[in-house]
């Protein structure tokens, strides 16, 4: 996840993310395998187009789940996955020489920015990451990935959006308790989840969220998949 600091200065992802939780991570998400499912197979459908030989850049990779979804697939892509975590990485490195795919990969602790590879790459993935990008921080974040990314390239993104203050929030927000709780959440994490997606998190509308891409330079993003207040989009960089 990207090391951006939250809006109420609480401990940046990649401190959150340590060795504890790193080894926890991927349990505690299998519980809602169906939803990564769905959500893996709709962007391998986006990326269907891309080169035999592609390079991907998985920014936030954790545990590796998007490269070894993607790698089974397409047996000539090469992957650069970045994240904060070392403890993240450590596990996802793991994962990665159990698949027999570790060669086909590099692993750099940071965040995209660290990235020094200008229209490098024919694809960049940020897969349920942007939500820890503090608000004021994110047109540089999205710039970032569109500057990594070859004329024509396809940037796919899945992060936890949605209007607070729509009429709708309410039974959105009954229904996004019961995601946390099929992932172990407590009571008290429960009673503070509105507290948490409106000061913790940096969530933003899906109005707002395109609105951005389009500042960063993207065509029309379009929106692929959507799993209560989990949201995608994928878009191509300008030629």
């Amino acid at each position: 996840m990207s090391g951006s600091q939250t809006k109420s200065g609480t401990a940046a992802p990649g401190d959150f993310f340590n060795a504890e939780m790193a080894a926890r991570y991927d349990e505690r998400n299998s519980k809602l395998s169906p939803i990564s499912d769905c959500m893996h197979f709709l962007f391998r459908l986006a990326l269907e187009n891309l080169p035999e030989t592609a390079r991907i850049l998985c920014v936030g990779v954790g545990t590796g789940a998007e490269i070894l979804s993607l790698s089974k697939a397409r047996p000539g892509w090469r992957f650069v996955g970045v994240d904060p975590s070392g403890s993240m990485l450590d596990v996802c490195r793991e994962q990665l020489h159990k698949a027999g795919i570790l060669d086909r990969c590099d692993l750099v602790e940071g965040e995209v920015h660290d990235i020094l590879a200008p229209e490098a790459f024919d694809a960049v993935l940020t897969i349920m990451v942007a939500h820890f990008v503090d608000q004021d921080e994110r047109p540089r974040f999205y710039r970032a990935i569109h500057d990594r990314l070859r004329p024509g390239g396809c940037y796919v993104s899945t992060e936890i959006s949605h209007d607070l203050d729509a009429a709708d929030f309410p039974s959105m927000l009954t229904n996004w308790g019961r995601i946390q709780s099929l992932m172990g959440a407590n009571p008290d994490s429960l009673n503070a989840l509105p507290d948490t997606l409106r000061n913790v998190l940096a969530v933003v509308s899906p109005a707002d969220t395109e609105a951005l891409w389009r500042q960063a330079g993207f065509d029309q993003p379009v929106c692929f998949f959507q799993a209560f207040m989990a949201r995608g989009w994928y878009g191509w960089k300008n030629c």
